[in-house]
């Protein structure tokens, strides 16, 4: 059937049976594409029939679907006229993984991070209704999300709604990690209550059959059916008694189901939540198993689903997780934080050792900041391991919890920098930045697995605000790994003292400060100049906050040229610091300052993007030589 991409007024006109058959192709075709170029997977074959629900019940474009997240709308991509596209997906310039307005009418909002669709849906509600036009709006958030702060603000304005907008909650038991909470108990509780869809509809069908009077009783059910609710289904009714009406809970992968009942929603003057229940990585045997594991993937091979090639080694997240479990072991006042990440970050160990010291709040990034500023004042010692992406949500908690009490609280920003293929929604370009604005804030970035290492040992005594920011990928080779295991110093490693650089390489001329994971282009940078003769001056920062001027300073008077390396924005970064330190310092050096411009980063392999900044060494060098 996807020799040709059925249009909507084709899945409108399919069988049950064409339409399980249709289902199935859009998995393998989602399986085939990811296997090749890697993305999101289980997230996206468990949303496959939804999506089908949508196309027979909407009339799409006009209508508009916001996903929340949007790591489920592959599915939703390919009917939507873009199968082209996914043979260049997440690449530079290719198709994005997650909603963009630029990509297709179909997209109606970009989205990326969690919580957002339902304030989103609202504002095109209240707009539809004030420019008096026509068309339905559904909002898409997972069980996951809705524990996000955000969506329950955007619940109780949507609860005093006086005009159709239609939230679908697709609860799959999982964010990215399992999910945990209240509400993810209450869900359970919803989804063990059958009897009550049960007894609806026999109520329902015989009071049907009563001659004469049977249809106008059915037509009164409303109330009788509010007190049903109350007896069946379990305590609190949340939804209802907000005042949004409750529908479901329905299979997610009975399309026809599904239909039914958004094509009662559509008829109602109020906000609508439809509870639909669905199967993370569903018809693939390891993404069923595993969803966790197989949310996002890298190539792999679609008949075991291993990995097409691994690198052997440890990620910074792994030699963050592994330096906790052993701190942890003698120092009972850690514990560790996460947002709904716990595999993602490195800390599945502790979790596993340390069960009472390890606090997985789901995605609740304010709360996590928060939640750690009052673990610190009561004298413990928290980290917490979040992306950097997802911690500028919580800026306002860093700023006024956590820095203006000057709280022993460690932020491990995980994914800083240029993260690579997810895109614009997940490169952590602006940490450096707004977490050096902030007072009381120390922050630092490891050129590699050791310099993290060393930097945890430092946060183990340092009693203040300390942000350590690490790239995503991998920090140690197999080989390194085996030597920190056994506790042995790699040979050159320093210990960490507060705002102090390393000075790697002594030269003149050129004066290289690099920040983190810009000491590998900085070295190549310094190779690439020595072969035009000149031997350059490279100083691994490691501080950006407080930096070490007074180690530039020494350097500084052999130097005609100073050149910044970090892979965060310019505006507000390290370079900028350098800048304005040195406008006040009797010299005429030349200054490049090498970072992110004021952009957004688009997607794409992490070289590549690299390239296309100008944050490659060849691209450094040229601009060094006047070359570029």
């Amino acid at each position: 059937m996807l020799e040709r991409v059925p249009s909507a007024e084709d899945i409108r006109g399919m069988s049950e049976k064409e339409i399980a058959v249709l289902a199935g192709e859009i998995r393998d075709f989602i399986i085939q594409k990811t296997a090749v170029k890697g993305g999101h997977l289980s997230s996206n074959l468990g949303t496959v029939e939804l999506t089908l629900a949508l196309f027979r019940s909407f009339d799409l474009p006009k209508d508009k679907v916001i996903w929340d997240v949007g790591h489920q709308s592959y599915a939703y991509k390919l009917l939507s006229g873009r199968m082209e596209g996914f043979d260049h997906l997440r690449d530079l310039h290719g198709m994005s993984g997650f909603p963009k307005v630029r990509e297709s009418a179909y997209d109606c909002f970009d989205t990326g991070h969690s919580s957002t669709s339902l304030s989103a849906g609202i504002g095109f509600v209240k707009a539809r209704d004030l420019l008096k036009q026509d068309y339905k709006v559904v909002s898409i958030i997972g069980d996951g999300s809705m524990t996000g702060g955000e969506a329950f603000e955007a619940l109780n304005n949507a609860a005093v709604l006086k005009s159709n907008f239609i939230i679908v909650l697709n609860d799959n038991e999982m964010s990215i990690s399992r999910n945990v909470g209240g509400l993810r108990k209450y869900l359970t509780e919803i989804r063990s209550a059958k009897g009550y869809n049960q007894a609806k509809e026999n109520v329902k069908k015989t009071l049907s059959g009563i001659p004469r009077i049977g249809a106008g009783l059915v037509d009164k059910l409303s109330s009788f059916k509010d007190g049903l609710k109350e007896v069946l289904m379990p305590s609190g009714m949340v939804f209802e008694n907000l005042g949004i009406t409750y529908l479901g809970p329905v299979d997610g992968h009975d399309v026809m189901e599904m239909e039914k009942l958004f094509l009662r929603a559509k008829e109602m003057d109020r906000c609508v939540l439809i509870h639909v229940m669905t199967t993370k990585g569903k018809g693939y045997g390891p993404a069923e198993s595993n969803p966790e594991r197989y949310h996002g993937v890298n190539p792999f091979d679609p008949a075991t689903g291993r990995p097409v090639s691994r690198k052997k080694g440890l990620t910074y997240s792994d030699v963050f997780g592994k330096f906790l479990v052993n701190a942890a072991k003698t120092a009972p006042d850690i514990c560790a934080i996460t947002a709904a990440m716990t595999c993602n970050v490195g800390l599945y160990s502790f979790r596993k050792h340390f069960p009472e010291r390890f606090f997985d709040v789901g995605i609740a990034e304010q709360h996590a900041v928060t939640f750690a500023a009052g673990l610190a004042m009561a004298g413990l010692h928290p980290y917490v391991a979040v992306f950097s992406s997802f911690l500028q949500r919580a800026y306002d908690q860093i700023v006024h919890d956590v820095c203006m009490q000057d709280l022993p609280v460690v932020f491990g920003v995980d994914r800083a920098g240029i993260v690579g293929r997810d895109g614009e929604t997940h490169q952590g370009a602006f940490d450096l930045a707004y977490l050096s604005s902030v007072p009381n804030m120390a922050v630092a970035a490891p050129k590699d697995g050791a310099e993290l290492e060393a930097m945890l040992r430092f946060s183990l005594t340092y009693r203040h605000p300390l942000a350590i920011r690490y790239p995503r990928g991998l920090a140690m080779t197999y080989e390194e790994a085996m030597r920190s295991c056994r506790g042995e110093e790699r040979e050159g490693t320093q210990e960490i003292a507060l705002g102090k650089a390393e000075v790697l390489q002594e030269g003149s001329d050129v004066l290289i400060l690099a920040v983190g994971e810009m000491v590998k282009e900085g070295r190549e940078t310094a190779r690439l100049l020595e072969e035009t003769g000149r031997r350059a001056t490279l100083v691994n920062m490691r501080f950006v906050k407080p930096w070490d001027s007074e180690t530039v300073a020494r350097l500084l008077p052999a130097h005609r040229t100073v050149v910044t390396l970090e892979d965060g924005v310019l505006i507000g970064g390290f370079g900028e610091q350098v800048s304005a330190w040195l406008a006040g310092q009797d010299t005429s050096v030349r200054m490049i300052r090498v970072g992110i411009p004021d952009l957004f980063v688009p997607q794409g392999d992490t070289a590549d993007l690299k390239r296309y900044l100008g944050m490659d060494a060849q691209s450094i060098t040229g601009r060094i030589l006047g070359e570029g």
